[in-house]
């Protein structure tokens, strides 16, 4: 088999295509998840500390100096993405908790199915319901 056929037999499984959609799927929701923690929870959050914009939190370890930016640790953009994972972590183990309850749900209404017993057990009864008639 070819390196290009197996490449397309790879590419072209269902795993593959599905984790492809997951993928572009997860960046929208990420993008929508920055935009709720940036625009919508930040601001009245910042407005109760007192008009503070988290976003502009910042620790100065080198002043601006001779037409150089200054040099800073960016602790609110930190606690903004903190967030944002925090929420997006939360909505993914809800996401898997349905999930899981809905195939819990699905093995309890299936019926049960009878095991089938193994052929020489099968073969036993047989030969015993045979000596049985004869007797």
């Amino acid at each position: 088999m070819s390196i290009l056929q197996e490449f397309k037999d790879f590419a072209l499984k269902g795993n593959v295509v599905d984790m492809a959609v997951g993928i572009i799927i997860g960046g929208a929701f990420g993008t929508i998840v920055q935009s709720l923690v940036k625009d919508v929870l930040m601001p009245p959050i910042g407005m109760l500390l007192g008009g503070v914009d988290f976003s502009d939190i910042k620790l100065t370890l080198k002043a601006a100096a001779d037409g150089k930016d200054a040099v800073t640790m960016n602790i609110g953009v930190f606690l903004n993405n903190v967030i944002s994972f925090l929420i997006v972590a939360l909505a993914v183990f809800a996401l898997i908790k349905a999930i899981n309850e809905l195939r819990k749900r699905f093995e309890r209404e299936k019926p049960a199915a009878s095991p089938v017993p193994p052929a020489s057990e099968v073969y036993l009864k047989e030969i015993r319901d045979a000596l049985v008639k004869k007797a």
